[in-house]
């Protein structure tokens, strides 16, 4: 008998709770930005949705078009393309979900946090989701270091640009979005927070 596993791969749990609530129709086109290897490709992949990714490492787009190739081979190569969020060749409106996952707490500062999710926000569809999954404060505002630019030491010792719940709200405002789900962040041992924001585009 399969696995979880078996059958959704490494998949994010807050990407899989959108697809338990029905926000990514089936056979839609989706797009994810920053895909790293395509490990919350894996069952989309399977399923048969129409599936787009980019990533600005070249070993991690290799891994992904064999994975589309494996599990999805009508889809062309093309697909997925090595370039970077804040700079993708995707239309306008391509998809009906872009996925944000563990990509823009990687800004070097401010301006290229906002040219990352522009980025992506251009080429999600009226109507669309948007599912962020990001670094942020959250909960620890008191254990996080300023560093530069919005960037932080975390007190695991890594360096991130950090974003926080009146952020996050000022965003979806200005991106003229609607909140799909409140706020979701959780607190790893007080050694980093990761915040889910999940965004509706409106026009």
């Amino acid at each position: 008998m399969p696995t979880l596993q078996d059958q959704f791969g490494q998949i994010d749990i807050y990407l899989f709770d959108q697809l338990l609530q029905g926000r990514i129709p089936s056979g839609s086109r989706i797009l994810d930005a920053g895909c790293g290897s395509g490990r919350n490709l894996f069952y989309l992949l399977r399923q048969g949705y129409e599936v787009f990714g980019a990533d600005q490492d070249p070993l991690a787009i290799d891994d992904v078009r064999r994975l589309a190739a494996a599990f999805a081979p009508r889809l062309p190569a093309a697909n997925f393309r090595l370039e970077p969020v804040e700079a993708m060749s995707f239309p306008n409106g391509l998809a009906a979900t872009v996925i944000l996952n563990a990509v823009l707490h990687f800004a070097r500062d401010e301006q290229h946090f906002r040219a990352m999710l522009f980025g992506a926000w251009r080429v999600l569809g009226p109507g669309g989701m948007l599912f962020c999954r990001l670094a942020s404060s959250i909960g620890m505002e008191h254990q996080v270091r300023p560093i530069s630019a919005g960037r932080y030491l975390l007190p695991d010792g890594s360096e991130r640009f950090l974003v926080d719940e009146m952020l996050l709200m000022n965003l979806t405002a200005e991106l003229r979005g609607e909140l799909l789900d409140p706020l979701k962040t959780t607190v790893v041992q007080n050694q980093r927070a990761m915040t889910t924001w999940v965004v509706r585009k409106n026009l």
